[in-house]
């Protein structure tokens, strides 16, 4: 049925599924080696937890995040999970030829068969330089007005079906449909969903006009959360992928035990976005040095104003805002993500969004599994 590998279930008194953005993000101290090894963690942890799904974002030159490589990461998390559903949030398209984006993710639902998601995204996901440098070109402009185009390729080489006479056309992403239709061959009914994200409106028109699922990117815009959904829905066409808009959004949410430690590990968090947006990108600081740091009045309101959009505090405060923040949005699906500067606080706060809802112990233990 259309949309049955894109819809979750809402567990516990969650009011609609939960799922993870996980960054990779690497703090002060710590390797990339460790970040990733927590990423292997807490996907097992999202995924006995209850967590309908998993996603990793492409980024670089970013030395604080350690996942420019998504489909090489969802690769080993595939090895360390066996039912969440894994996908990019995004892979960044104009940065990418989409036979290439077609065959790893062929092989990613390959090795994770009916749970692999492959989200798009058109932003280069770093600064113009090193799109240049990932793109061989200087003229950036293009590949973002391109994006219907290669999108379109993208979507027949997944499905194997350019028309007669296009030059593609003998052409086939493989593993892929194209093994079905060999001798012999067998192949899964599975291929990756796709989904649009987005931070403005462009995408959020381009997904309803498709009829495909929507992640918008409320973490880092979340002004324009609320007019592209609405752009999103009113735009909405069915398609066969689906019979009803789907949309979710990333949050940022940090719960601790205690309402002051929450805010210590937002500041840190902030201050490397302080970095970042100045030209200054690094490790995610200590708790410590963004407390010891002298914040110019610029760089207050800029924290002010990025914390003001972070769920932050004691899990009951936490859901409390997770809560209000899907009704106001009317979000289908909320996909949290939680930077710290450490993984074991990262681990916890999800255990204690988890928690906060009453989600499962362990989803295996629930009837049926």
């Amino acid at each position: 049925m259309a949309g049955d590998e894109i819809r979750g279930t809402a567990l516990g008194t969650a009011p609609v599924p939960l799922s993870v953005l996980d960054l990779v993000t690497v703090g002060a101290g710590y390797t990339a080696t460790d970040a990733l090894r927590t990423s292997a963690a807490l996907s097992r942890t999202a995924e006995s937890r209850g967590y309908h799904r998993y996603w990793v974002a492409e980024h670089h030159s970013m030395p604080g995040v350690a996942s420019s490589s998504p489909a090489v990461i969802l690769a080993h998390l595939a090895a360390h999970t066996d039912r969440i559903r894994l996908g990019s949030g995004g892979v960044m398209l104009p940065n990418h030829a989409p036979l290439v984006i077609a065959e790893q993710f062929g092989t990613l639902e390959a090795l994770a068969p009916g749970r692999v998601d492959l989200g798009l995204g058109r932003a280069p996901g770093t600064d113009g330089a090193t799109a240049a440098a990932l793109r061989r070109t200087d003229h950036l402009d293009g590949g973002a007005d391109d994006f219907p185009q290669q999108l379109a390729e993208l979507i027949r080489f997944l499905d194997d079906d350019f028309p007669d006479g296009h030059p593609y056309r003998r052409i086939h992403a493989v593993p892929g449909p194209v093994q079905a239709t060999s001798p012999g061959g067998v192949q899964s009914r599975h291929r990756p969903p796709v989904w649009l994200l987005g931070s403005s409106g462009f995408s959020a028109r381009l997904a309803g006009t498709l009829g495909l699922p929507f992640a918008f990117a409320h973490h880092f815009s979340a002004q324009n959360t609320v007019p592209a959904l609405d752009l999103y829905r009113d735009s909405f066409r069915p398609s066969a992928v689906l019979d009803a808009p789907y949309a979710l959004i990333g949050v940022a949410a940090v719960a601790t035990e205690e309402e002051r430690e929450a805010r210590r590990q937002v500041l840190a968090a902030a201050l490397n976005m302080v970095r970042l947006r100045t030209g200054r990108p690094g490790l995610v600081p200590t708790p410590e040095e963004a407390e010891a740091h002298e914040f110019s009045p610029m760089e207050r309101e800029f924290v002010d104003s990025w914390n003001a959009n972070v769920v932050h505090g004691t899990p009951d405060e936490v859901r409390s805002g997770l809560d209000d923040l899907q009704k106001r949005t009317g979000a289908d699906e909320l996909m949290i993500t939680s930077n710290a500067h450490s993984g074991a606080v990262r681990l916890r706060s999800y255990e204690l969004i988890a928690d906060a809802y009453g989600l499962p112990a362990d989803v295996r233990s629930l009837p049926g599994d």
